[in-house]
């Protein structure tokens, strides 16, 4: 098979960073050490993760996965958590370490400086992503979760202050239109579109792609936004089929014809080895 192999792809600084911190207590710390969800979303490294000392203890509600643990070590994820989160680690007596994504904490900062000014704030994700609930952990009651462009019009923003915010996962052309209704809305509203650099590379590249290519792969697992994102944004922007995949083994052969051109790209936090074997099983495979 052809295949195009996009670039950028792979973990992101955030990842990088995360996993070296998680590594790390995994290998230093004594006692147990806990990674509080997903420490990025991708089973394969949560899995390898384990395997060197760091639990997983996978709560929707960041406060009630602590109540199950009693000493050691917290790792808070890549996503973020809100400030009541990690007092009541504190409070518990835990080591904490915090592997949020700086491009995370950028959200983060923003939201309390416009809140201390008196804004209130709209902000762009997914519901039920951990990186909504503690961007909004930052100033409850004054950040309001928008997933799609119907939640603009259940909106009642009384302040003459209003901003505009995003989840650093989702991807351009999903947050637009939502933020075009929102200013449409509420004219005054200042926007702060805060998709991270990784991400927006990534699907700028995942859509040039594909201009050349017959079929688009992405490798990623289940639970990334990011990864979702990409094969949303190549099928909508381009109108090119595209299959998200978290290991060689969800691969179908029943995807390719002679003479395909096959574009393969991966998530933010999927590991390399994850991805070469996915590429490596797509050039070898010749279908009759």
């Amino acid at each position: 098979m052809d295949v195009v192999r996009i670039t950028p792809r792979g973990f992101c600084h955030g990842v990088v960073d995360a996993i070296r911190l998680a590594r790390e207590a995994g290998a230093t710390h004594e006692g147990p050490v806990y990674m509080l969800g997903y420490l990025v979303h991708n089973a394969h490294v949560v899995e390898e993760l384990a395997q060197q000392g760091v639990q997983l203890i996978d709560f929707d509600d960041r406060l009630a996965g602590l109540e199950e643990i009693d000493h050691g070590t917290v790792i808070i994820t890549a996503h973020g958590v809100a400030p009541a989160v990690k007092q009541r680690a504190i409070d518990k007596g835990l080591t904490l370490i915090d592997a949020t994504c700086s491009d995370v904490y950028v959200t983060h900062d923003l939201i309390i400086d416009l809140v201390r000014k008196g804004y209130e704030i709209v902000y762009v994700g997914k519901e039920g992503h951990p990186e909504p609930e503690g961007a909004m952990g930052e100033a409850p009651g004054h950040v309001h979760l928008v997933t799609r462009v119907e939640d603009v019009a259940e909106l009642r923003l009384a302040s003459s202050r209003i901003a505009i915010t995003t989840q650093t996962t989702l991807s351009v052309w999903d947050t637009q239109s939502i933020i075009d209704a929102v200013v449409a809305k509420y004219p005054m509203a200042e926007v702060h579109n805060d998709i991270c650099l990784a991400t927006q590379d990534r699907q700028e590249a995942a859509v040039q792609a594909a201009d050349v290519c017959d079929l688009v792969i992405v490798v990623g697992g289940e639970r990334s936004s990011n990864s979702k994102r990409l094969v949303e944004v190549v099928e909508t922007i381009k109108g090119t089929p595209a299959h998200l995949v978290d290991s060689v083994t969800d691969v179908r052969t029943s995807w390719f014809e002679p003479g395909m051109r096959i574009g393969i790209t991966s998530g933010a936090s999927t590991p390399a080895r994850i991805t070469r074997e996915v590429t490596e099983f797509v050039e070898a495979y010749q279908p009759l």
